[in-house]
Formats: C-alpha cells, sequence, structure tokens
C-alpha cells in the first residue's frame, strides 16, 4: 500500500563552502547533526519525457530511511505530493495507474541515475521539535537514455518538517541569503539533470500566445480543461477531497463550451468528443452524486427529534450509503484503467493541437463570444419561465433540472469569453453561479425525496415503520417550495444584471 506525504521544501545552490551556520534562524534553538547519507537514485520517464514536462518525478531509491519508490507529483511551488511504495525490482502498479493519465500507453523507461551524497542536519526548538531537515547534496548525474553524459553539481535543500508552519522556511531563507546563497534555477534535481546531461530539457506542448481572435479564446478555455482532467486523475484514483468533483467539472465545462461555440469549433468533430465527455462525467458523477445525497439525509436524519425516528432508519441509510460507495469506487478506478479512457485524453490532445475551426473563429472575439453566451442566456430565460408557469410537481421540478444545467452552460461559456470581453462576462458568471446553487438546491431535494421514498419501500417490505421516512420526505418536499417560493425574484434580479 502506497503513503502519501505533503514535501515542502526549498532548494539553494551552492558553492562547495558547506552550509552557514543556521543557530541564528528565528526559532532555531539547536542544530542537530544526523551524519551522512549515501543515496542511490534511478528515475525513470517515457522516452519523450512526459512526466517531467508535467513537472513529475518517478523513481526508484536504494539508501536512506525511505529507500523504496516515490513518486512526487506538483502541488504549488516547492510542495509535491510524494506517494512512497516499498522497494521492489519493477514499477509499482498502484503508482503507474497514477502516471497514467501522462503515460497512456508509453513505456517507462529509466532515464537519469543520480547518486548523491547527504549530509543532514535537523533545526529543533526549544521543546527539541523538529521544525526542517537541512541537507547539504553532492549529486553525480548520469544520462541512461535519450543521451549521454554527466553532470556534477553541490545544493542546499532545506525541507519543512510534516506539519511545520511554511513561514518558517522564509526565516531560514533570510539566513541563507545574508551568507549569500541563493534559490537554485532548477525545481528538481531531475530537472537539472536532464538540462545538464547531453539530451536536453523536457519539450512540452507549445505555449499559446496571448488570445486574439474568437478561435484563440476558446482554445484557451478547452485547453484549460483538457489540463485540469489530465491533472486531476491522480487525485481521483487517490480518493482526495474535491478530486472527482473538480474533474467531472472539466469535463462539464469542456461539454458546454463545445455547444456553446458552435460557430468557431466544428460540432461535427466535437459533437463525438462530447458524448465520450459525457460518458466521463456520468461515471464520476455515480459516487459523487451518492455522497452528496447521503450527506444530505445524514444530515437531514440528525434533525429529527429521537422521540420521531422510529425503527432501524439510521443503519438503513448507513447500509445504503456504503452499498453505494464500495460499488461506485470499484466502478470508476476501472473507468479510469479503460482503454477509452485513455483514448479520450489522447483525442482531446489531437484537438488542440488540430483544432477544427469554423471562419468565425478567427474574428474579433467581442461580436462572436457575446452571441454566443447572449444565446445561451436566453436558452435559461425561457426554461426558468416556462418552468415557473407550471402547476408544482414533476413538469416544474423536471423544468427547473433542465434550467439549471442551461445556467451551468451559460456560466462556463461567459468563463470562456471573460478575458475577452471583461466585466459584463465576470457579471454573469456570477449571477448564473447563484442561480446555479438555487436551482441545485431543488434537484438536490427532488433526488433526496426519490431516494426517501425507495428506502420507506423496502423499510415497509421488512415490516419496519415508514412513519421517520415520511417526516423525511415531507421536510425535504418543504425546502423545494421554499427555493421554487424565492426563484421569480432572484430569477428577475438575475435578469437586470445581465448585460452581456
Amino acid at each position: 500500500m502506497a503513503d502519501t506525504k505533503r514535501e515542502i521544501e526549498r532548494k539553494y545552490q551552492s558553492d562547495d563552502s558547506g552550509l552557514p551556520d543556521l543557530t541564528g534562524v528565528a526559532g532555531v534553538a539547536g542544530v542537530l547533526d544526523k551524519g551522512t547519507t549515501e543515496l542511490d537514485a534511478t528515475y525513470h520517464d517515457t522516452s519523450d519525457l512526459r512526466l517531467a514536462t508535467a513537472g513529475i518525478t518517478l523513481r526508484r531509491r536504494k539508501g536512506g530511511s525511505d529507500a523504496g519508490w516515490h513518486l512526487k507529483l506538483p502541488v504549488a511551488p516547492g510542495v509535491r505530493d510524494e506517494i512512497h511504495s516499498p522497494l521492489a525490482d519493477t514499477v509499482p502498479d498502484e503508482l503507474a495507474a497514477l502516471a497514467r493519465s501522462r503515460v497512456r500507453e508509453g513505456q517507462l523507461v529509466p532515464v537519469i541515475r543520480l547518486r548523491t551524497t547527504r549530509d543532514v542536519q535537523n533545526l529543533v526548538d526549544a521543546k527539541g521539535h523538529l521544525l526542517a531537515e537541512v541537507s547539504v547534496d553532492r549529486v553525480r548525474a548520469d544520462r541512461l537514455f535519450g543521451g549521454k553524459g554527466t553532470a556534477q553539481w553541490t545544493e542546499i535543500e532545506v525541507e519543512l518538517a510534516d506539519g511545520g508552519d511554511p513561514a518558517f522556511l522564509d526565516k531560514a531563507e533570510k539566513r541563507l541569503r545574508k551568507a549569500g546563497v541563493r534559490r537554485s534555477d532548477s525545481p528538481s534535481k531531475l530537472a537539472r539533470a536532464l538540462a545538464e546531461t547531453q539530451g536536453g530539457k523536457p519539450h512540452p506542448e507549445p505555449a499559446p500566445g496571448k488570445p486574439v481572435t474568437a478561435g484563440d479564446h476558446v482554445l484557451a478555455y478547452v485547453r484549460a480543461q483538457r489540463d485540469a482532467i489530465v491533472a486531476l486523475d491522480p487525485a481521483v484514483r487517490l480518493d482526495t477531497e474535491e478530486g472527482v468533483h473538480d474533474m467531472r467539472v472539466a469535463t462539464r465545462r469542456l461539454r458546454s463550451t463545445f455547444r456553446s461555440f458552435g460557430k468557431v469549433l466544428d460540432r461535427k468533430i466535437t459533437d463525438p468528443v462530447a458524448a465520450e465527455l459525457k460518458w466521463l462525467a456520468g461515471e464520476l458523477g455515480v459516487g459523487r452524486d451518492l455522497e452528496v445525497l447521503a450527506e444530505r439525509l445524514t444530515a437531514a436524519l440528525a434533525d429529527v427529534p429521537p422521540a420521531l425516528v422510529s425503527g432501524p432508519v439510521h443503519d438503513r441509510l448507513r447500509a445504503w450509503a456504503d452499498a453505494g460507495e464500495r460499488g461506485s469506487r470499484h466502478r470508476l478506478l476501472g473507468v479510469l484503467n479503460s482503454r477509452r479512457y485513455l483514448d479520450l485524453l489522447d483525442t482531446l490532445d489531437t484537438l488542440i493541437v488540430d483544432p477544427p475551426l469554423l471562419k468565425a473563429a478567427a474574428k474579433k472575439p467581442g461580436k462572436v463570444l457575446t452571441k454566443a453566451v447572449r444565446k445561451d442566456f436566453a436558452k435559461v430565460a425561457h426554461l426558468i419561465e416556462t418552468a415557473m408557469a407550471e402547476p408544482r410537481g414533476h413538469d416544474r421540478d423536471l423544468g427547473l433540472h433542465e434550467a439549471r444545467k442551461k445556467a451551468k452552460r451559460t456560466r462556463y461559456a461567459a468563463e470562456a469569453a471573460r478575458p475577452a470581453l471583461g466585466k459584463p462576462a465576470k457579471d454573469l458568471v456570477k449571477s448564473m453561479k447563484s442561480l446555479q446553487s438555487r436551482l441545485g438546491e431543488h434537484q438536490d431535494s427532488v433526488m433526496a425525496r426519490e431516494t426517501v421514498r425507495e428506502l420507506s419501500a423496502v423499510a415497509h417490505a421488512a415490516g419496519e415503520s415508514a412513519f421517520t421516512y415520511g417526516l423525511l420526505y415531507g421536510r425535504e418536499e418543504q425546502r423545494a417550495a421554499d427555493v421554487e417560493a424565492r426563484i421569480p425574484d432572484a430569477w428577475k434580479k438575475t435578469r437586470k444584471t445581465a448585460h452581456v
């Protein structure tokens, strides 16, 4: 089983003069010499360095207290999540899976070997608690694939203790700068090794220039969502908080963009891609929707006085949620490992490199993007007004659900247009987000009522009381009525603020 650790560190250039005296760093009561360690690490990547291009490192390291396989995923500058797996001869399956959205069907091969002599000192406070580990690393790099050559250098590394205050690194850096030590130009040892050995640096996808045309703006938004899907893949596999939700939103943004800007990107090409994105969003949504619904019903049940809870309602709700979560998690991992999913990622790459641009794509963005956003807004208006003209019940529920989906599309279209249209698009994003949230609360109530009805039927068939389920149903019905009562005024305000 892999272990995950948040790594916060800074690297500094060194002239081989060793480590400056750090006893003067604020908060440091002692500097403990931890001795010297010999490390031998082999870094793996594809032949075209896809991992390194994304700032990801995968290595097999011998020596030190954490020998084994390490996969490091970038979080922010100087911050990475390190996933550790025990030492083995080949790349562990769990780490290979976490790199799959980058590697796809490529092969992982050894690309760099780093041998490091590490002198370690611990900075501790007055109570002996570790503040940071500081090391002087003398490194030799050997190219193993895609070139030849060696490189040697010395660097200083300051790694914050687990749970430490990142502000401490600023204090340590202030002392290092006074001693003439400067930040390293390379974000990692691997990046420096690749740059300094024959074969050169990774070759990322060419960065687009500043958006000028309507097509430029739409493609910039498409590219951002593709990047989000690929980057979020490991988070979904690790089941991190909001990982599934964020990836699902990225897929929805892409689908909406293809539909909203059909005058910019040829829908004969993008519609099949949108269909695959819908499939992926649906698979992501199975577990996510169940999780949100379970949280809602659990909270609602907690608000019911104990005297009004009749029968094993808590147990039945928990069993329903647990069964759904186990099945959905296994299914989702199967989706992320499927050929269909990897083909979708490849298709998105191809679409960005060779976009199916139409005539309007070459025009200035103002008129083209405004027209598309206004068209989406008009659809929302029609759906809201039609739904609210219906009596309370199924038809209104369905109409408001459709309005919610179109509000999302309008919001995403305005997001894509915002760099070109400025404040009007920004205001529309805000108003559509508010409307979407209100309509989402209504739809959550609809789904909660359906689930309560199903649980009630099962309980009744088992000879249990259905009283509490009826109470929960009635409360959800009232919540939906309260939302509906506020929609007319909210919509009136939305129309007044829509200036796109």
